[in-house]
């Protein structure tokens, strides 16, 4: 036999072995990496979601630095635009909440 057959055979050797560890690493390991591979989707679903927050604080942010601007021009109506900065704080809180929530639900469901 030529020194090529014999690698060939040894490199079809090596495969097939590789092909059973394979084989047998899928069966008996496969319900471990499926909870492992579930467990990272669910960190990386809930850190994605909680990128909704970021968008909450820069419109509390924009809010009341839009407050401080309008106080300063008109000190008249102070009060009207206070209550009506404590309404758009709620509002871009809640958007906060809500994507907050859904990283809760993400990772404790």
């Amino acid at each position: 036999m030529s020194i090529f057959i014999k690698i060939l055979i040894q490199m079809i050797n090596i495969k097939v072995y590789i092909i059973i560890n394979i084989i047998y690493f899928r069966r008996y390991y496969k319900i471990v990496l499926n909870k492992k591979m579930l467990a990272a989707a669910k960190y990386i679903g809930a850190g994605l979601a909680c990128s909704g927050l970021i968008g909450a604080g820069a419109g509390i942010g924009l809010i009341f630095s839009s407050l401080i601007a309008s106080t300063a021009r008109n000190p008249q109506i102070r009060g009207q635009l206070f209550s009506f900065a404590i309404l758009g704080f709620a509002l871009a809180e809640a958007t906060g909440l809500f994507s907050l929530m859904i990283a809760f639900l993400l990772l404790y469901s």
